[in-house]
């Protein structure tokens, strides 16, 4: 099962990303989990130690040129476009119980639609781990779905979307359909997050009526407390966790 994750900053996409990775390692699935947001911390939400010493793939300079033979940073001139990336996964990646976690970084653009060394890399890797990995697959992703390409989208089992009752977050979510749209990436689910009772719940219905919804987790003062304190959000006594197993069954 490949998976990735999307919705607008705040929203509380990786702690609803933690809470799934950390479910399906509970149920003894192994679990592929992949950082693709520069601006998360999804290892210190699944509760990994030394969660700020793990260092982004697009940073690893040596392993880029190695790779790519190009220079990370630069612009043109001759690359591979097809490097090498199926040892990786288990190579590069952090383990913790049956999940073994990996941090892609972002990737700084001199211009839209810049074609560099560490851009390549990285497309390359989450299209090997979407096409040839048998591990469930979760993908954080940023508000847009930037790591993603035709061959990996129609690869992807369900594009998660998780909203929060909003206008913002109600906008982001259409951003990111129509994204999805134009790569052939159809299977699209939105999780509501930060739920406060049937109001909530119903605002959301109303606004995204093209979604199929999978489930709703509470605004619960818990999970905002363990990320204050720098603990996973699964290791609370939290509802939501309850409503985890019910989404996952439902995928």
């Amino acid at each position: 099962m490949k998976l990735a994750v999307s919705g607008k900053g705040g929203v509380g996409k990786t702690t609803f990303s933690a809470l799934l990775i950390r479910t399906l390692n509970e149920e003894g699935k192994h679990v592929l989990a992949i950082d693709a947001d520069p601006d998360a911390n999804l290892a210190a939400a699944v509760g990994i130690a030394g969660a700020d010493k793990i260092t982004p793939i697009s940073e690893m300079k040596d392993l880029i040129f190695e790779r790519t033979e190009a220079k990370p940073g630069t612009i043109g001139g001759f690359f591979k476009l097809n490097p090498r990336v199926d040892d990786l996964p288990d190579a590069l990646s952090v383990k913790f119980g049956n999940i073994k976690f990996m941090r892609l970084g972002g990737v700084k653009k001199g211009g839209s639609g810049c074609i560099c060394p560490e851009s390549t890399l990285l497309k390359v890797l989450v299209t090997h781990i979407v096409l040839a990995r048998d591990e469930v697959v979760v993908m954080d992703m940023e508000a847009g779905i930037e790591h993603l390409g035709r061959a990996t989208a129609k690869a992807v089992d369900r594009l998660l979307v998780v909203v929060e009752p909003g206008r913002r977050s109600i906008d982001t979510a259409e951003h990111i359909k129509r994204l999805a749209s134009e790569i052939g990436l159809k299977n699209i689910a939105v999780i509501g997050n930060k739920i406060r009772g049937k109001n909530d719940e119903d605002f959301l219905r109303k606004n995204l009526t093209e979604f199929e919804f999978l489930g709703f987790l509470p605004y619960d003062d818990a999970l905002i407390e363990a990320d204050l304190k720098g603990i996973s959000p699964f290791d609370t006594d939290s509802s939501a966790k309850t409503e985890l197993k019910k989404i996952i069954e439902r995928l």
